[in-house]
């Protein structure tokens, strides 16, 4: 379901929007039509959707229109041209009452600069939007604190911001957001202030979050490996246009232009590539239909020395080696009763830069698993060669 849709939405600053449009249509760039007209262009024709649940990244350096664009999709300010579907409504047209409806409804924001009320507690800050809505008090206060106990902040309600940390202020600034029961999450450079030690446990908790609260996320980054790290999708902007709208693997290994490739070029490839990227599709031996002998058999067809058992359902049930295989059809036992437990098992959204480690510490596959089900394994080589292939390449071999 897409929660948000923005579809052709333009920002001109000036005097002649009409004028400016009718260059950018005709390709004229931003910079030649500011020259020849003093239109700014904030931003160019912008279209993308936004799926629920989704975290949304926009990313682009200063001056990039990204943070124009999230302003326009609340209507802080209002779009030139364009349409704004906010759950298949257009904001674009709504009254003033309809638009603060859906803001106080639907859309929470979270600032870069916190922007707390000093005079008020941690818990006062975290009631004030439902206090503008007219909330109870009781109701409020309730909403309030089991926001602030979501972020980690119980037992803060009664501290003043100043007495808190940049990173405990900013869980303020979320827990805000979240008592109001947004579905939408607006966040505009959100961690840029922090320094970098707490910014990464932002960036943790956030995900963290996601993972439980599962809300419809558009953040706002001049940071490629933040967005890179929170990203379902990004969108990369510049001077107002996005240039492309793809997965973090997509950005790092098919960049869509010279801009973009410049912009991946130094990156960690360890810190993007996930687990699912590298994986292959395991051999295993099923326990309800096969026995050691087709164990042995498949693992000398293969060349390996272990292979996984599933259930009829690939319900991982654990590793047999070829020594245990062997021994089971010698002394006529089950698979079952000589496996393995003592294996790495890693979810599919494990970096790469983690499993250097785990590889390191054994001598079998890694095991891709997701809700107890074998959805790949990782040997050595499928690790070194994620760190070394290129962009365009593929990096399972498949």
């Amino acid at each position: 379901m897409k929660k948000i849709e923005v579809r052709g939405v333009t920002k001109i600053f000036g005097s002649k929007p009409k004028e400016a449009y009718q260059r950018l249509e005709k390709g004229q760039s931003k910079q030649q039509i500011f020259k020849d007209t003093g239109m700014n262009i904030g931003v160019d024709r912008a279209t993308f959707e936004v799926e629920e649940g989704e975290l949304f990244v926009i990313m682009g350096l200063s001056g990039s229109g990204k943070s124009t664009l999230i302003r326009l999709i609340n209507r802080l300010i209002n779009p030139t041209y364009g349409d704004i579907h906010i759950d298949g409504e257009n904001i674009v047209k709504m009254d003033k009452t309809q638009l603060m409806q859906t803001r106080r409804k639907k859309l929470g924001m979270v600032f870069q600069r916190f922007a707390l009320f000093p005079h008020r507690t941690v818990l006062k800050n975290v009631e004030y939007g439902l206090e503008v809505q007219g909330i109870p008090k009781q109701e409020r206060e309730k909403k309030a604190r089991e926001s602030l106990e979501v972020v980690g902040l119980k037992g803060y309600e009664n501290s003043k911001p100043d007495e808190l940390s940049g990173g405990m202020q900013q869980r303020v600034g979320l827990a805000r957001a979240l008592a109001n029961e947004s579905d939408i999450l607006l966040m505009d450079e959100a961690f840029s202030a922090l320094d970098p030690l707490i910014r990464k446990e932002m960036q943790d908790e956030l995900l963290q979050l996601q993972r439980t609260l599962k809300k419809t996320i558009l953040f706002i980054t001049h940071d490629l490996d933040e967005a890179l790290k929170l990203g379902d999708r990004i969108a990369m902007m510049k001077d107002g246009k996005i240039v492309q709208i793809g997965t973090p693997e997509e950005i790092m290994t098919s960049p869509s232009n010279e801009y973009v490739s410049t912009f991946v070029q130094d990156v960690d490839r360890s810190k993007v590539l996930e687990a699912s990227h590298i994986m292959k599709k395991p051999d295993v031996v099923t326990t309800w239909k096969e026995g050691p002998r087709v164990a042995i058999r498949k693992m000398e067809d293969k060349g390996i020395s272990s292979i996984f058992v599933v259930d009829k359902d690939r319900m991982l049930k654990g590793l047999l080696t070829i020594d245990a295989a062997i021994k089971a059809l010698k002394e006529n036992k089950w698979v079952e009763d000589v496996l393995i437990q003592d294996y790495p098992i890693v979810p599919p959204n494990t970096l790469l830069n983690e499993l250097i480690g785990v590889a390191a510490e054994t001598k079998y596959p890694i095991a891709v698993v997701e809700e107890g089900k074998l959805e790949g394994i990782i040997v050595r080589v499928s690790i070194l060669s994620g760190l070394a292939l290129g962009k365009g390449e593929e990096v399972n071999g498949s």
